[in-house]
C-alpha cells in the first residue's frame, strides 16, 4: 500500500467511519486509493510545472517543481482523501466540543495525553509529504 492508502485508510476509519465501514474489502480499496492518488499528484504536478522557462537555474527548476509537487499534493489529498468529515466531533475525543462551539479552543502542553499523538500525526504528515516530494 502506497503511502497516500495508508493515510486515507487512517483518515477514513477516523473521520469517515459509516462510509469505512460500507466498504466490503478496504485493504484493496485503499491501496487501489493510493496508487490512482499517486497518479493524479504525478499528472498534476506535471501540468502545474508549465514549461521550462529559459534561462531558469536548476535551483529554480527545482523549486518550482517541488512547488508543484506540493500544490497537487494539497489539491488531490483534498478531492480524494481527505473529505469532509462526517462529524465534527473527533470520534477519539468523546468530551470535544463541537466546532461551532462558542468556546475558545485549548491549549495542549507537552504534559496532555494528546499533545504525543498531535505531534506523531505532523511527523506522519510531513514524512509522507517529503516522501512524494522525492519522486
Amino acid at each position: 500500500m502506497t503511502d497516500y492508502g495508508a493515510m486515507a485508510h487512517q483518515y477514513w476509519a477516523r473521520w469517515l467511519p459509516d462510509r469505512y465501514r460500507a466498504i466490503p474489502n478496504p485493504t484493496q480499496f485503499f491501496q487501489d486509493l493510493g496508487e490512482e492518488v499517486s497518479k493524479e499528484i504525478d499528472s498534476l504536478a506535471l501540468e502545474l510545472e508549465g514549461p521550462d522557462p529559459e534561462q531558469e537555474s536548476y535551483l529554480d527548476r527545482v523549486g518550482r517543481m517541488r512547488g508543484a509537487r506540493m500544490r497537487a499534493e494539497v489539491i488531490v489529498l483534498q478531492e480524494r482523501v481527505r473529505l469532509a468529515p462526517e462529524s465534527e466531533i473527533d470520534p477519539e475525543e468523546p468530551t470535544a466540543a463541537p466546532a461551532t462551539s462558542s468556546t475558545l479552543p485549548l491549549v495542549v502542553s507537552p504534559e496532555d495525553p494528546e499533545y504525543q499523538q498531535i505531534v506523531q500525526e505532523e511527523r506522519q504528515a510531513q514524512e509522507t509529504l517529503r516522501r512524494g516530494s522525492d519522486h
